[in-house]
């Protein structure tokens, strides 16, 4: 399996954040597996880009299972973090993402750890209309957002088979009491003006347009 060095890294990450405009670089993504697991590897990269250029954002796509970890990369230097959510609740959370080694717990520990340091913290939230947009997912939420201070939402559409979910997470009344994904946004922005709703890692400029101080 080819994990990069730390040269090798640098090799490519730093030109881009020295150059390029609005620079964003990630470790991660959903089909890479999880970057936590490479965690020594991924604090000695970030540490030796810092010492290379203050430019761009360093963000990390994550399950959010290793808060020792994130804690880490804070100190090296990470400026972001996008941690994946299918539910606000921890039992729909377990149901779904199956984990292994660590739980709702240790992602709600990696959550408070980033905004400890102050850094951007997106999530990266599974849509499921009639469950996403129900009024007890909802509430949850709005105590997550509000705990944490988690001014972005990156909304992705769940693609899985609706009857295995339903049955599998037992969701509530069938998505009876639910709003509507538009309805949801809106209510959601309304009792949190602060959230914003995306689809991509922002650069430093978006973020400070959102009210992000560094």
């Amino acid at each position: 399996e080819f994990v990069p060095s730390v040269e090798e890294i640098l090799a490519y990450v730093v030109p881009h954040l020295e150059k390029a405009e609005h620079a964003v670089v990630s470790f991660g993504q959903g089909c890479e597996g999880e970057p936590l697991l490479q965690g020594e590897l991924l604090i000695e990269a970030v540490r030796e880009i810092r010492k290379r250029t203050k430019r761009g954002v360093i963000n990390l796509n994550t399950n959010g299972s290793r808060p020792q970890v994130v804690e880490k990369l804070c100190e090296a230097g990470l400026d972001s973090i996008r941690v994946s959510l299918n539910s606000a609740q921890a039992d729909l959370y377990q149901k779904y993402f199956s984990p292994r080694g660590y739980g709702f717990n240790e992602v709600m520990e990696s959550l408070r750890v980033v905004a400890g340091f102050g850094r951007w913290i997106s999530l990266n939230y599974f849509i499921f209309p009639g469950f996403t947009d129900h009024p007890e997912e909802t509430a949850h939420l709005q105590k997550l957002v509000r705990r944490f201070n988690i001014p972005f939402i990156q909304m992705r559409n769940l693609n899985i088979d609706p009857e295995w979910y339903i049955e599998t997470l037992a969701l509530p009344d069938g998505g009876k009491k639910a709003v509507g994904i538009k309805a949801w946004m809106e209510q959601l922005k309304r009792r949190n003006p602060f959230i914003h709703f995306g689809y991509f890692n922002p650069h430093r400029e978006a973020m400070a347009s959102m009210g992000w101080v560094a």
